[in-house]
């Protein structure tokens, strides 16, 4: 039991060092860029958006705000959220 607990710490160990060298991911330099960067990097990588940004509108990125804040509870302010949906679909979105 004891070897297995070792084993498991350290396997945590080397994982979370892992996690550490990740590079951060760089957005497109434009108006909005602050806000996304401050409301949605403090929950998730930001390389979400460029796995979702080839399957999303700007109706798409709005359900996508409102899930976050809505379901996830994300503190995100009502101006906030217009700053950020209008940074994504420019900048991220398809028909944009």
């Amino acid at each position: 039991m004891t070897a297995a607990l070792v084993l498991l710490i350290t396997m945590l160990i080397a994982t979370a060092s892992g996690h550490a060298e990740e590079k951060p991911v760089s957005l497109r330099e434009a108006p909005g860029q602050q806000a996304v960067e401050e409301n949605c990097a403090s929950c998730h990588s930001l390389d979400y958006l460029r796995t979702n940004s080839p399957f999303l509108d700007r109706k798409g990125w709005q359900a996508e705000i409102t899930k976050m804040t809505n379901a996830f509870g994300a503190p995100v302010t009502p101006e906030d959220a217009q700053i950020i949906v209008d940074y994504l679909v420019k900048n991220y979105g398809i028909g944009g």
